[in-house]
């Protein structure tokens, strides 16, 4: 009988062990072989646009590209105008404010403030043409620029200052008969380059993502899974899954790791477990911006200097502007840690009818709603960017400058630098009051970091949180975290259960060496 227990705990036990792990490695191999062979087969265009006759000719202006493009397409157009990439609002339930319709149109951020009287620039990056004032037409299909996401040539670029329209002189014959799915230098056009300039403002989304090995990004990474951002930003008639904090409230159309990975993606049952309280980006992407710096601080208080009677700008030795006279003081970094906050997929935002708050600085831009308490709350990593902004200090509201004008004495920042013009000029363009006395304000604004993944082994480990000092989550409220957290109930418990345990394990020895000492007798 002895042998035989010995047996079993010495062989089968294990044997049952290995098996069970094996079978879940399996599992793991099987789901991760399944999503390599889906995600690498390669897009085969349904129809070759080369062919189309009505593409063959000269166009005149873009407006006659679209109509062409809606001849066929017929549909198209009127879900384009249905889509946030269009409307850059939606309409969302925010707590406290109930429904809203919120989005880039009307909020305000603390990079380049927002677009109200900036249009002629930051519409750029619109997916229309002419969106230059408040008289645009939404509801003119002929207004959509379909090439700035179709274009597979490289060729097509927007015009600085153009309000969407396109350079002159692009060769539209060849780029119109060369569209097709939307490639990662679509979207990165206008998301690698938001708030002026490449990785400025996600930082986990730049142009070192294009042509980047899978230590960059493992899904991206060109020996990773080489993925396209359509891949995970899948649409159905032009509604586009992923929410930009920034701009978005609820937590409708979200992208997720789970959609692919499942909520149990790891052997270790235990980083399962970690899933419900901790996000996936948290342990997988320990640093984000990897290739480029991305802008961390901005003081636009600064703005305006001169030197000998003229604008001028200081640059550090990688190219990035440390002081411009037109912008301000920025503070830039590389291989940024991010900051954790508890995240449930909801955000507010300060509108510029808010008040401010002068005893609870500094002014959160957007506020990400969540706590341990909330079942669908995790800890998430985060992008702050913090600043200083200008606010009206009679009035205690934010104010939103005009910053950009094609000509100048019309009360432009960038080319008058005179911030009493541009604050009242661009408050009058808003019909907003403005009481002439303003200063500057400290700010935060809050990005969750989704992009830039590291491969497995570069994940944090169990030391990077469950430590006493240094630890990732030290500024998580709410949550006891093993080996991080003291609360003296719990360590007085613990230690109750060692010494019981040990106890246990002591007397259970004495009884066995008592029993042996009377056998042998």
């Amino acid at each position: 009988m002895k042998n035989i227990a010995t047996f079993i705990l010495s062989v089968v036990v294990p044997l049952v062990i290995i098996t069970l792990v094996l079978r879940d490695a399996n599992k793991e191999n099987l789901l991760l072989a399944a999503l390599k062979e889906e995600y690498s087969r390669p897009h085969i265009p349904s129809v070759d646009h080369s062919k189309h006759e009505v593409l063959q000719r000269d166009f005149d202006n873009p407006h006659e590209i679209t109509a062409t493009c809606l001849s066929c397409h017929t549909e198209r157009g009127a879900e384009v105008l249905g889509n946030a990439h269009w409307n850059w609002e939606r309409a969302a339930y925010i707590e406290g404010r109930g429904v809203t319709y919120l989005g880039k149109k009307n909020l305000i951020n603390n990079f380049c403030t927002g677009i109200a009287s900036n249009e002629g620039t930051c519409n750029r990056c619109h997916i229309g043409y002419g969106w230059k004032d408040d008289t645009f037409d939404f509801s003119n299909q002929n207004n959509i620029d379909c090439l700035i996401c179709h274009d597979n040539t490289g060729m097509y670029d927007k015009a600085r200052g153009g309000a969407g329209y396109p350079v002159p002189g692009l060769d539209f014959q060849t780029i119109v008969q060369n569209v097709g799915r939307p490639m990662n230098e679509n979207c990165g056009y206008c998301h690698f380059h938001s708030a002026g300039g490449n990785g400025v403002k996600h930082g986990d989304l730049e142009m070192g993502l294009l042509g980047a090995s899978r230590e960059v990004d493992v899904h991206m990474g060109v020996d990773g899974g080489n993925l396209l951002c359509v891949d995970c930003h899948s649409a159905t008639n032009h509604q586009m899954l992923g929410r930009y904090y920034g701009v978005a409230s609820d937590s409708k159309q979200r992208v997720t790791c789970e959609r692919c990975h499942t909520s149990y993606p790891h052997i270790n049952h235990k980083l399962n477990e970690h899933t419900a309280k901790v996000a996936c980006q948290t342990c997988h992407i320990p640093i984000y911006a990897k290739v480029n710096a991305t802008k961390m601080y901005w003081d636009w208080s600064t703005a305006t200097r001169r030197e000998e009677g003229l604008p001028y700008q200081i640059l550090d030795t990688l190219g990035n502007e440390l002081y411009t006279s037109i912008k301000g003081d920025f503070n830039w970094a590389q291989n940024v840690e991010p900051e954790y906050f508890w995240f449930n997929g909801t955000a507010d935002h300060h509108l510029l009818t808010d008040k401010i708050d002068l005893d609870n600085l500094p002014l959160h831009i957007n506020t990400m709603f969540g706590s341990y308490s909330d079942d669908e709350s995790r800890i998430t990593p985060m992008k702050v960017h913090r600043g200083k902004q200008p606010y009206d200090t009679e009035h205690l509201t934010i104010i939103q400058p005009k910053l950009w004008d094609a000509e100048a004495n019309r009360g432009a920042l960038w080319i008058d630098l005179d911030w009493e013009a541009a604050l009242r000029t661009g408050m009058e363009h808003l019909n907003m009051p403005y009481s002439g006395k303003y200063d500057f304000i400290e700010t935060e604004m809050f990005l969750p970091v989704s992009h830039m993944v590291s491969p497995s082994d570069h994940a944090l480990r169990c030391e990077d949180c469950h430590t006493r000092t240094g630890g990732r989550l030290a500024g998580i409220a709410g949550a006891y975290i093993p080996a991080q957290s003291r609360n003296a109930s719990i360590d007085y418990f613990g230690i109750f259960l060692l010494i019981m345990s040990l106890g246990g394990v002591i007397t259970h020895a004495a009884a066995r060496f008592v029993i042996h000492l009377k056998s042998t007798r």
